[in-house]
């Protein structure tokens, strides 16, 4: 039995590389690129790999772009479940240019999907049984086009009927329609907040009042708010709202540091750990992945000395 399930119905494989400088019009020579798992799940599935933890990644899969994908996850030791679809896996890019540090990343729309094929995620949770459950269950990233916008209030219904923890990380409609229905965590950042009540803008005054409101409306359970390089504020139904404020480090890539964040909170909330240190391994393991290039995501000796810091620093 896997004790946590990450769903990602629009995965990637992402392609990175480096160039001395970035200008238009010019054939610019860039570094053999890397390629890597991507998408909000997939992420979430190797960072736990990378603390110690496991799970099940499921995810739609299609041609040879999605086979690598798999590929690339066999030889990390992520344990997945694929649907095979018809269309190409999308893949992105991210080009970092050396002169300056900046990052130029480049998303690519999803696959058409089929309703027969989106389906498929949601008819394997429903028929789990009940010794099959996870205890958590990670519905994580964007849905590319074909899914509807309440795909993930589908699975807070099954959530809630059957009665594993739902942990949903995505934006737009999608957040809005899951919170609507409720779920155990969410963790926006601070204009998806804006987004849960119908706001535009967030400011820093107001963000603590509108984290109750989230809580007071049922939306979910807990509320991590990330804050990016200023880390993550808490909200959960009883309690006081905390904030976690992460060290400087120095920052290689940005990305997939969110999901490292999902990842060190559900790895501790299986552990039974309470919620402020649930929050604060998950900081730590955020900022690690800062630390490393590419979409490497977090290492554990980095989140464990990051951690150790937090705890020092409360």
């Amino acid at each position: 039995m896997n004790e946590i399930i990450t769903i990602t119905l629009n995965p990637a494989l992402d392609k990175s590389t480096s160039v001395n400088h970035v200008q238009p019009e010019k054939k610019m020579r860039c570094k053999a690129p890397r390629y890597e798992p991507g998408g909000g799940g997939i992420n979430v599935s190797r960072a736990l790999r990378k603390l110690g933890g496991s799970s099940s990644a499921w995810f739609l899969s299609g041609g040879a772009s999605g086979e690598r994908l798999c590929g690339l996850l066999e030889k990390e030791g992520v344990d997945f479940k694929t649907v095979k679809i018809k269309n190409w896996t999308r893949e992105n890019l991210m080009v970092v240019e050396e002169t300056s540090g900046n990052q130029f990343r480049f998303g690519m729309p999803g696959p058409e999907v089929t309703e027969e094929e989106w389906r498929q995620p949601l008819t394997w949770l429903e028929e789990l049984k009940d010794e099959e459950l996870p205890k958590y269950v990670v519905a994580s990233g964007s849905l590319p086009p074909g899914v509807p916008d309440d795909f993930y209030l589908q699975v807070a219904e099954i959530a809630n009927r059957r009665g594993f923890r739902l942990v949903v990380d995505t934006s737009g409609e999608a957040l809005v329609k899951a919170a609507g229905e409720g779920v155990y965590l969410l963790k926006p950042n601070m204009l998806e907040l804006g987004t849960l009540i119908g706001k535009e803008q967030v400011s820093a005054l107001e963000q603590e009042q509108i984290a109750e409101q989230v809580i007071r409306e049922g939306k979910c359970q807990v509320l991590v708010v990330s804050l990016g390089p200023r880390g993550a504020m808490l909200a959960y139904r009883g309690g006081r709202i905390s904030y976690f404020v992460s060290p400087a480090v120095r920052q290689q890539s940005a990305v997939g540091a969110g999901d490292s964040m999902v990842a060190g909170m559900v790895l501790s909330l299986l552990r039974g750990w309470d919620l402020e240190e649930v929050v604060r391994y998950g900081v730590a393991a955020g900022t690690a992945a800062t630390m490393t290039p590419g979409s490497e995501l977090c290492k554990k000796d980095d989140t464990e000395k990051i951690y150790k810091w937090l705890q020092e620093h409360k």
